[in-house]
């Protein structure tokens, strides 16, 4: 369940909260605060979070958005909870709902006027700043529900253009110049969207290659030997279907049988195994058991 309250940000519940419309599709609006009118020629100092931080729990209270985002620094605040309206968009009674048409309508101010000076450098758009914590809070946003898009398209210079259809009907990211019964025309830019990559499942590692039990000696495997050993060579003889088969076995007791057997293998693989001789050493007892378990094909 997506979290009512931002984990990254301050939290200031203002109170008064109040449900949005479910019947609408989920939003979010794109705000700055607009602080200064600066200009290309005339810039003017940046105004801090902090001071925002306090109109909006002070005298601001009555246009508080969920969050106050502040792209130089990467600091949020939160005033209402995800579940409930806002405030920073106008909401005429009677007319087209603006700050509750959505199962959420969360609504973002961005601490920006155009040409602000921060830390001795203008900057002309939103999009120019750093843009500290634009990830976590589109994240945020985006576990809401809202969709990756601008039905109304992103925003990228200070006009308006409004439908209220649009509006009712469609889910996804608003500028405040494209919310209906407003006359706002900010943001002028908003960050691109934080593609979510999907780490590629990594390449499940190939299984060891099972290594033959060590060799035990040769005089397990002369005519008449009996012993353990004998019957797994055996039992790797006769998964490897050489030589003549079994009609009674595989045994504990090596036979005329086996020791064909064992010549069969030594002659398949004569340039490794040879001569084919029916003694079995190191290497035909290797090769036995790795045709016999998969590991070497025949």
């Amino acid at each position: 369940m997506a979290d009512l309250w931002m984990p990254e940000a301050e939290h200031y519940d203002l109170g008064d909260p109040a449900p949005t419309d479910s019947k609408f599709p989920p939003k979010a609006i794109a705000h700055i605060t607009w602080d200064k009118n600066a200009s290309e020629a005339k810039p003017q100092a940046h105004v801090s979070f902090g001071r925002l931080l306090a109109y909006f729990t002070g005298a601001g209270r009555a246009s508080a958005p969920h969050i106050l985002w502040d792209p130089f620094t990467g600091q949020l605040a939160q005033f209402y909870p995800a579940n409930s309206r806002s405030k920073s968009v106008a909401d005429k009674a009677g007319g087209t709902r603006t700050n509750r048409a959505g199962k959420v309508v969360l609504q973002i101010e961005a601490v920006f006027f155009p040409h602000t000076i921060y830390d001795g450098k203008a900057y002309a758009q939103l999009i120019d700043t750093p843009c500290k914590g634009w990830a976590e809070l589109h994240r945020w946003v985006k576990s809401h529900g809202v969709p990756d898009v601008w039905p109304m398209g992103r925003p990228t210079s200070f006009t308006s253009h409004r439908s209220e259809e649009t509006w009712a009907k469609k889910g996804g990211w608003y500028a405040h110049a494209h919310v209906p019964e407003n006359d706002h025309t900010d943001p002028g830019s908003w960050p691109a969207f934080k593609r979510t990559v999907t780490p590629a499942k990594p390449k499940p590692k190939p299984k060891p290659t099972p290594a033959a039990p060590p060799f035990p000696g040769r005089h397990f495997f002369v005519l008449g030997a009996k012993n353990v050993h004998a019957l797994k060579l055996q039992k790797w003889l006769h998964a490897g279907k050489w030589g003549p088969a079994y009609t009674v076995g595989p045994s504990d007791v090596m036979t005329q049988k086996d020791i064909q057997k064992v010549a069969a293998l030594q002659a398949h693989y004569l340039r490794e195994l040879g001569p084919a001789d029916g003694l079995c050493g190191p290497l035909t007892w290797k090769y036995a058991y790795e045709v016999a378990t998969g590991v070497r094909r025949r």
